[in-house]
């Protein structure tokens, strides 16, 4: 089982052949609405690969939060720990794709508003079978609540710590895994990554894009990304997360499911939207 306890929202997406400079204004070439959220979309993620997943979050009274919570159920997430939030707006993000890149801006909303009742009812379903992912779109107080009881349970916990906040160093030695990517860990740590992975053996993992992604194990391991025709890179590492998940929840060595979730992230630039090119199982050889 695995209970992901994060964010929900739309993304509002622009699409254009350029990032507008400073003070510019551009024209677009497209516009579109599809679910998004971290939480969300490692939920999806790891949902389409054949996990059973409980989603924990916070959605507005309103028509995006019917919106995500039909997304959720569409696609085989459990929605009994999703609470909707009496007069406030689900959160939203903005999203601009150009040039095979993309720039983001999260209004959290009612992602604000996960309380610890909320969250201690998901954990006081869990045993010490289950397995959390947890990312930084949630309150930090909730964040480090779930860490610390997490590992007073002795329950596997995933930490994708985007995007970056500043949290306690002593937390991270409380997480099963983390998995920052290359700017995450020079804002968390002042340092290269190579330069502190192996204070954290099998326990941070690096993603880095098409290259893959690395982690320690008496030495640097590294495991090549796929070649994989890029159209949209917004939920890429959701879709590692997730499907990351889903390989330790059923057994993989650290190696194997690190493969697993390159596999997933390479297939899912292919589609547009957070969610829109997530493979499912089949899809993976």
């Amino acid at each position: 089982m695995i209970y992901v306890i994060g964010s929900m929202s739309v993304d509002l997406v622009v699409q254009a052949n350029r990032l507008p400079k400073k003070g510019e204004t551009i024209l677009g070439d497209a516009f579109f609405m599809t679910e998004g959220g971290k939480g969300a979309n490692q939920a999806v993620s790891a949902a389409r690969l054949g996990a059973n997943v409980y989603m924990v979050g916070c959605v507005g009274d309103d028509n995006f939060g019917e919106m995500i919570v039909t997304n959720m159920k569409a696609n085989k997430v459990n929605v009994e720990y999703i609470e909707k939030i009496d007069d406030c707006a689900s959160g939203t993000a903005h999203i601009t794709l150009a040039d095979n890149d993309n720039s983001i801006i999260v209004v959290p909303s009612a992602n604000s508003e996960v309380s610890i009742e909320l969250v201690d009812e998901a954990l006081n379903s869990m045993d010490q079978d289950s397995i959390i992912l947890l990312q930084n779109e949630i309150p930090k107080s909730i964040i480090e609540y779930v860490i610390e009881e997490s590992y007073k349970k002795k329950i596997t916990t995933i930490y994708n710590p985007a995007p970056f906040i500043e949290i306690n160093p002593e937390l991270l030695k409380k997480v099963t895994y983390f998995t920052p990517n290359e700017t995450e860990v020079k804002a968390m740590f002042g340092e290269e990554f190579n330069d502190v992975i192996e204070k954290y053996p099998k326990q941070m993992i690096v993603t880095l894009g098409e290259q893959g992604a690395t982690y320690f194990d008496s030495e640097l391991i590294n495991i090549p990304g796929m070649k994989a025709e890029v159209i949209d890179t917004t939920g890429a590492g959701d879709t590692f997360n997730g499907a990351l998940a889903v390989g330790i929840s059923e057994g993989m060595s650290l190696n194997d499911a690190v493969q697993f979730a390159n596999q997933a992230a390479a297939l899912s630039v292919g589609g547009l939207g957070a969610q829109g090119g997530m493979p499912y199982r089949h899809e993976i050889k």
